[in-house]
């Protein structure tokens, strides 16, 4: 298994790898303003591989991370977070899913003592505790979750140690509380990323499995419970960022094939089911953050290795230009959109190790933004975060759900630039 890790050698990197560094998120943007980050509270505990979801009271859960077991919330309204009751099972490389009815879905992942996990939990704002939710057919971690428009949540592929990379996929049901099996993906795979299209379906790129890095990417029909077979990447890549675009297009960018990392970006048109290639970014990035805005523009920030700058795609000019750029250099972080139109960049890592630091993407002008919907009550188009990344409620073109572990939980890269 080429560019793979153990557990040991894998914590000893300095760069750890992200919980599927940073969901795309929407953010309220306005003509003629100045974009920059700026510091807020620092969270009680460095971590990188967590995950970051925006609640219906406007307030963002993080939980785990590599090696951590707690959870903390972020006030916007004071900027500052608090420790909450720890979640049952504990670690990272798990996925968090808001639900339509505001509670979040965290599936998978590895425990404190490295275990690959079939557990579910859920995460009831209302009360600030969880409960254990039964368990996936298959342990895995390196999954994806995706909010269906139906309000299941299909989780797919992964990893887990007894069994290899899977192939599997599950669906999650809240009306009942139960799991069960639907189709198989095509190629197993694991570290990949997973978009919920217009149609309905869930389309599946990239990531690695025993062979090596992916090209290929597959269609789920949430109708037939099947995947189907769809234009392969030029680039075989894992640790990329993945989003639904205003005009339909799907945007994969940047990533990583282990002793390359990318700054190639490609375009999927899913009337025909080919990809094409788009503008590159100005700087190779592996499992940045990435947050697309209200006016369709998409700001990727950070990245491996280690970098501090950020910029924005536009999709109706196929260019890229420069935005502020990240106070503290960062790769492995979570971005989560704010009710305000901020984005909250949060811990991951860098050459001094796991942050405890986080920052706000906002952007100021002589007119007050309108203020951006919440989370409540979300309609699904994709999911989010990402993580990824993990619903941004109604909204007309769906969000894309980075795969949420860590990008690239056991695998390195040289970050070659």
């Amino acid at each position: 298994m080429r560019y793979f890790l153990s557990s040991s050698h894998y914590r000893s990197m300095a760069f750890l790898l992200l919980l599927f560094g940073g969901g795309l998120s929407l953010v309220q943007s306005w003509a003629g303003d100045r974009c920059e980050f700026n510091a807020t509270g620092s969270l009680a505990t460095a971590r990188i591989d967590h995950t970051a979801t925006l609640l219906p009271n406007s307030k963002v859960l993080v939980v785990g991370g590599y090696g951590v077991g707690s959870q903390e919330l972020y006030d916007p309204s004071s900027g500052t977070w608090e420790a909450r009751e720890n979640f049952k099972i504990g670690g990272g490389y798990h996925t968090a899913t808001l639900l339509q009815n505001g509670m979040v879905l965290v599936a998978g992942g590895s425990n404190l003592r490295s275990r690959v996990l079939n557990t579910a939990e859920l995460y009831d704002p209302a009360r600030g505790g969880w409960k254990l939710v039964g368990r996936l057919a298959n342990a895995r971690e390196g999954h994806t979750a995706t909010l269906l428009n139906n309000g299941k949540v299909l989780v797919a592929g992964g990893y887990a140690k007894a069994s290899g990379y899977l192939s599997t996929a599950e669906l999650y049901d809240p009306a009942t509380g139960h799991w069960s099996v639907t189709g198989n993906l095509i190629d197993k795979r694991g570290f990949h990323t997973s978009t919920l299209l217009p149609s309905g379906g869930v389309l599946v790129a990239g990531g690695y499995n025993d062979s090596g890095e992916l090209a290929e990417t597959e269609i789920y029909d949430p109708i037939s419970g099947t995947w189907t077979a769809t234009g392969s990447l030029a680039t075989p890549r894992f640790g990329h960022i993945m989003a639904l675009l205003p005009n339909g297009k799907v945007l994969v960018a940047g990533g990583s094939n282990g002793p390359e990392t990318f700054a190639s970006v490609e375009l999927y048109e899913a009337t025909t089911g080919v990809w094409t290639s788009g503008a590159s970014m100005s700087s190779a990035r592996y499992r940045p953050a990435a947050t697309l805005l209200q006016d369709g523009k998409l700001l990727v920030a950070g990245g491996c290795c280690f970098q501090d700058s950020a910029e924005l795609y536009d999709a109706q000019t196929d260019r890229w230009t420069p935005t502020g750029s990240l106070l503290t250099a960062r790769d492995g972080a979570t971005a989560t959109l704010l009710a305000s139109g901020e984005v909250l960049v949060a811990a991951g890592a860098n050459v001094s190790g796991n942050l405890l630091s986080a920052e706000l993407y906002e952007c100021t002008s002589g007119v007050e933004p309108a203020p951006v919907k919440s989370a409540a009550a979300p309609t699904p188009g994709a999911s989010l975060e990402m993580k990824a990344l993990e619903t941004i409620p109604d909204t007309p073109r769906g969000l894309t759900t980075l795969s949420q572990p860590a990008l690239f939980a056991r695998g390195s890269s040289s970050c070659s630039r």
